[in-house]
């Protein structure tokens, strides 16, 4: 079925189609319409879901990692200062192993007070655990929050998932989805099974102080499931195209067999250098492009060309474009 809406809602309509239990969310520009069309969902009885309404978006992650922890699918929505506020939390999640879903819309930091895009909300949340998806368009946000689910509760990484994308210029614009049947998804999406939880009939001491051995251990297990993640990812990606017809991995290689140069950039600026790409070939340039997809895990062993031309939106403040300086 092919649906015309924005980023924002296809965002809401995918976290219903993927079956969570429980979304808790504050509201913020640009965020704000997924958060409605979920209330909306739950008030027509679309979903069997609980929904919390919370005072912030760090109450909004502590809701989930609670209920993460109790053993069902969860979701949540964010932006900008919403997931900076998300932060200690985020941490939190990562390290307790708890495959939460959550869509960040990505908007710039404010002073000056600024409500478009700018990638630095998300990128700064690099070293928190979460894997990171980055989509150029309304249908890759639908199927890579389906996907997010599958990969986060893979066993073999029992990560949490955050999928962004450009305020404003995607989540408030209109495009046409392909959106398969509620079915077809839950063929692709089984029920969640967690890899522990909070039981009552079988108490377990879970994030109780530990001495400096067993704490490097613990960070230890979270790289080796961040560096398995690229495999399920690409699994998943190729399990999705077969079922679906829209094949993604780690990266997204346009026109780069006999490139001399290749375009390296990630979220909405991808879709905008397929065009640049195009325009440069009828003009005899041999140019590619490289959409980075995922971000962590950070796929550096797609990105062996001798000339790479990288478009960073984001900043790192005494050192340069974030991407860029990854690579």
């Amino acid at each position: 079925m092919i649906v015309i809406d924005t980023a924002n809602h296809i965002a809401a309509l995918a976290a219903k189609m993927a079956r969570p239990k429980v979304a808790a969310a504050y509201p913020i520009t640009p965020q704000t319409t997924i958060v409605e069309r979920l209330a909306q969902y739950v008030e027509q009885a679309d979903v069997d879901m609980e929904y919390i309404r919370v005072e912030s978006e760090h109450s909004a992650m502590t809701a989930c990692i609670g209920a993460a922890a109790t053993g069902v699918r969860t979701f949540t929505a964010t932006a900008s200062h919403g997931l900076l506020l998300m932060h200690e939390m985020l941490h939190w999640a990562g390290l307790a192993r708890l495959p939460i879903v959550m869509v960040n819309v990505n908007r710039a930091i404010g002073p000056g007070w600024n409500i478009w895009s700018d990638l630095n909300d998300a990128m700064s949340q690099r070293d928190t655990g979460w894997i990171q998806f980055y989509a150029s368009s309304n249908q890759e946000v639908f199927d890579g929050v389906i996907q997010a689910y599958k990969i986060a509760e893979h066993h073999d990484v029992l990560l949490p998932a955050m999928v962004s994308y450009d305020g404003f210029i995607l989540s408030h614009t209109s495009m046409p989805v392909d959106v398969p049947d509620q079915k077809e998804i839950d063929a692709f999406l089984p029920e969640f099974k967690p890899g522990w939880r909070i039981d009552v009939e079988n108490p377990i001491t879970h994030g109780n102080i530990v001495p400096p051995e067993p704490y490097m251990e613990i960070r230890y297990s979270m790289q080796r499931a961040m560096e398995k993640a690229k495999r399920v990812i690409e699994e998943v990606g190729k399990e999705y195209g077969e079922r679906f017809g829209r094949y993604y991995g780690l990266v997204e290689e346009y026109r780069c067999d006999d490139a001399d140069y290749v375009i390296v950039t990630m979220a909405a600026l991808a879709a905008e250098a397929h065009f640049a790409v195009d325009r440069l070939r009828e003009r005899g340039e041999k140019v590619g492009l490289v959409n980075l997809r995922t971000f962590r895990p950070f796929p550096y062993e797609k990105l062996n060309y001798d000339h790479m031309i990288v478009i960073d939106r984001d900043i790192s403040p005494g050192l340069g474009g974030v991407l860029a300086h990854e690579m």
